[in-house]
């Protein structure tokens, strides 16, 4: 009886050595497709990259960076839906995966779901309250649904967080003038954007659109014409109707 139970215990001892072996075997395999995978994916070879990070989930599902890698291959060949499914699997291996909610926001926005856009980037800033970029596209999907006061605060704290985001300039300017009726704010908030970025053909375009609107017709015109030698297309019809 003695013999069988010590039998029975090598046995268990060499199950469990061995079914850790397996696992470590597993795991080694995974890292070595998902660095295939990662050299496929910077070599632009999405669909080569989504069968070796494929081949990296089967031996290790519980690989999160393998998901989030493959729904970003998906992204790049326009498979939303099917990047939004890998951002989530990555999200429910770890929920504090701050890429992955931005990533997975951004393809929501792609698709025109607003709100899932607006979740995600909020979970975002709720990891990491200093996000500008998050404040900045959860103001965009607010912009689209209408809500401009929401908006204009995302646009506030990411200029409060980072006082050279030209984006979030532009991007309040625009609202400003389009949907609050603040012409000289938004003029305001392109000439920033034009310090921020002097090269920047929309900024010119709209504040010289702007500039026109409350009859500043001479500033206006230099900044449609600066636009257009920045490349701003179209811009060129516009002048020679309000300009000459």
């Amino acid at each position: 009886m003695k013999i069988k139970k010590i039998i029975i215990f090598f046995i268990a001892l060499y199950s469990f050595v061995g079914c850790n072996t397996q696992i470590s075997i597993d795991t080694e395999k995974s890292k070595d497709y998902l660095y295939r995978a990662d050299s496929e994916y910077h070599e632009h070879n999405y669909h080569g990259a989504i069968l070796e990070y494929s081949k990296a989930i089967q031996f290790n599902p519980n690989n999160g960076n393998a998901y989030h890698n493959r729904a970003d291959a998906k992204n790049e060949l326009e498979d939303y839906h099917g990047a939004i499914e890998d951002y989530s699997k990555a999200i429910n291996i770890d929920p504090n995966l701050s890429d992955s909610y931005f990533k997975r926001g951004v393809e929501h926005d792609r698709l025109k779901e607003y709100k899932k856009a607006i979740s995600d980037y909020s979970k975002v800033i709720e990891l990491n309250p200093q996000s500008e970029n998050s404040y900045l596209a959860r103001g965009l999907a607010k912009v689209e649904l209408q809500d401009f006061k929401g908006a204009m605060s995302d646009y506030n704290k990411t200029i409060e967080i980072n006082p050279k985001n030209k984006e979030a300039y532009y991007s309040r300017g625009i609202l400003k003038g389009d949907n609050l009726q603040d012409i000289r704010g938004a003029i305001s908030d392109f000439s920033k954007t034009i310090e921020l970025e002097p090269k920047l053909p929309d900024g010119y375009y709209s504040r010289g659109v702007a500039e026109m609107k409350i009859g500043q017709k001479e500033s206006g015109c230099l900044d449609l014409s600066k636009a257009g030698e920045l490349g701003y297309q179209g811009v060129f019809d516009l002048i020679k109707k309000f300009c000459n």
